[in-house]
Order: structure tokens, then C-alpha cells, then sequence
């Protein structure tokens, strides 16, 4: 058992959004009420994979990923797309920021109930899941000036394409020009904290392309 945050029309179409390394914070709950309004609409759920614990700076939020059971959050996200199923939503897709992106490729490859993913700037290690094995269409999304190396910058995106090829599964890998890690963090925090750490670029057009490319994915897959 574990705590989760739900928002969303009853009966819609679910899609499971995971947290990025900080926890379940302020940001990835306006994630989630932003992906329950768009379109016809759909029922977000965020399994709380660290069972209540946030990270208020990055050297928190780094120990807290590091002593994160993949596995075990692969299981978390198992539970969420049944629940999901189970109460309304005939589909499910999986979505995820940072270390959630790398999740949601995860799932795309060990959660075969999941119908659709759309990663956001993260890729699963090797050891966790090979995406040359997805069985669900994956669209992921990074920035072209992301510096996390082998995890989300452009290198591992282009790797993470080749991989999608062989898996015959539909797939979309979008990076956006100018733009760095977590781009999609809007809020006043969000923006604060990513100034912090480097990340000065404001791009809204390309979090408005981002987040209408998510739409008609989740919407081709998932209606």
C-alpha cells in the first residue's frame, strides 16, 4: 500500500505521472492537473514512490533517487495502472519527468498492461530495461542542452532511438533546440530552482509544442 494523489474525470482515460528525483512536490502535482485538463480530458494518478519523502535541494534529491528500489517502483507503478483500470480508465498510459521518464520507458518495456508512455528527459539503465524490448508506443522528450550524460542528453536520446527501432513498437524521440534539463518546470519554484542548477533557458513555446505533441499521443493510444 502506498499513498497516491488522483485529479481527473471519473471513467477518463488514466495516465500515471511519476515524480521527478525531488519527490511529490508542488511541480509534478501541476503536471498532473495539467495533464487531467487536456483534451476531452483524463484521470492522472502519482504513485508516491519515496512513501512521503521530498527533497528540498539537489543533494537530498540525489540520495533520495540512489536509494530509490527500481524495482520496487516498477511494481508501485504496476499497482497504479491496475487501479486505474480497475476503477474507469479502459486505458492507461504512463508519463514521468527525470528520473519518472526513466520509469516510464521502464514500464513501457516491464509493464505490459500499460497502453501508451510518454517519457520526459530520462532513460532507464541498462541493468533496469533495454527499450529495444518496449511493448507500448513511447514518445520521449529532451532538451538539446540537457548535461546529465548518458541519462538524458542528447547523446542517450539518439541511443534511446536506435534502441526504440528495434522494437517494433511505435515511438516519436523529440529534442528541442536551446533548451535544457527539465524545460517543462514552470512554476516560480520550478523556475527558481532550475536557475540554480544552470538552467536559465524559458522556452514556452517549446513546452506548449511538448505538452500538445503529449496530448495527441496519449489521445491516439489511449481513446
Amino acid at each position: 500500500a502506498f499513498d497516491a494523489y488522483v485529479v481527473g474525470k471519473e471513467d477518463a482515460p488514466g495516465i500515471v505521472v511519476l515524480q521527478e528525483w525531488w519527490g511529490v512536490d508542488l511541480e509534478i502535482k501541476n503536471h498532473a492537473l495539467k495533464i487531467s485538463q487536456l483534451g476531452p480530458g483524463f484521470k492522472a494518478l502519482i504513485p508516491d514512490l519515496y512513501r512521503g519523502k521530498v527533497g528540498l535541494d539537489v543533494a537530498e534529491a540525489q540520495h533520495l533517487m540512489d536509494g530509490l528500489d527500481w524495482q520496487g517502483a516498477v511494481k508501485d507503478i504496476c499497482a497504479s495502472v491496475d487501479w486505474l483500470k480497475a476503477n474507469g480508465s479502459k486505458k492507461v498510459g504512463v508519463t514521468g519527468f527525470c528520473m519518472g521518464g526513466a520509469l516510464s520507458i521502464a514500464s513501457s518495456v516491464l509493464v505490459p498492461q500499460v497502453d501508451a508512455v510518454a517519457a520526459f528527459y530520462g532513460v532507464p539503465s541498462p541493468e533496469l530495461a533495454d527499450p529495444a524490448q518496449a511493448k507500448a508506443p513511447v514518445q520521449a522528450h529532451f532538451g538539446e542542452l540537457d548535461n546529465f550524460v548518458g541519462f538524458s542528453d542528447v547523446t542517450a536520446a539518439k541511443a534511446l532511438e536506435e534502441k526504440l527501432k528495434e522494437s517494433k513498437t511505435p515511438y516519436e524521440v523529440h529534442i528541442y533546440p536551446g533548451n535544457a534539463h527539465a524545460f517543462m518546470n514552470r512554476s516560480p519554484d520550478g523556475i527558481k530552482r532550475r536557475k540554480g542548477m544552470g538552467m536559465a533557458d524559458e522556452d514556452e513555446a517549446a513546452v506548449r509544442l511538448a505538452w500538445s505533441r503529449f496530448e495527441s499521443w496519449m489521445a491516439r493510444f489511449l481513446s
